[in-house]
């Protein structure tokens, strides 16, 4: 994975923050729905895991490295917490993504971790950091 491609998108999308409106970052359509400043929550959580899983599975096979996305966001309350936070927190975690893995080494790319919650399913560390940017960019688009 070219970690460039995700330095990148980081960047686009910090600028693409700036012009969307405070109001609209709080809005939601219906309590089940998540709000945009929900949704950054959401991928903050994504990059600790992801964190997590990048370092980890360099060392350890086949580690259980899971977790449950809606009640992170609902135990991290997202909503009331400060956009201009929210989006800071977004930038630092990801770019300690790109350094991570622009310092994985190639021979590291085919170990494997357990993504799952329920029965095992193994995927190569390569696979996971191209799903998390595939993941990355699907929320993004909802932004």
């Amino acid at each position: 994975m070219n970690y460039q491609i995700l330095k990148n998108i980081i960047d686009a999308e910090l600028q693409r923050f700036q012009n969307i409106p405070e109001e609209e970052w709080s809005y939601k359509s219906s309590q089940e729905k998540w709000s945009k400043k929900e949704i950054i929550g959401h991928l903050c959580d994504s990059a600790l895991t992801n964190i997590r899983r990048f370092v980890v599975t360099q060392y350890k096979e086949n580690e259980n490295i899971v977790y449950d996305q809606n009640i992170w966001v609902k135990a991290q309350n997202y909503q009331n917490v400060p956009t201009f936070d929210l989006i800071d927190l977004w930038k630092s975690l990801n770019y300690q993504i790109v350094h991570v893995v622009e310092n994985i080494p190639d021979e590291a790319l085919q170990r494997t971790c357990d993504t799952t919650k329920t029965e095992s399913q193994v995927f190569t560390l390569e696979f996971i950091v191209n799903d998390y940017v595939d993941h990355l960019q699907h929320h993004l688009k909802a932004i």
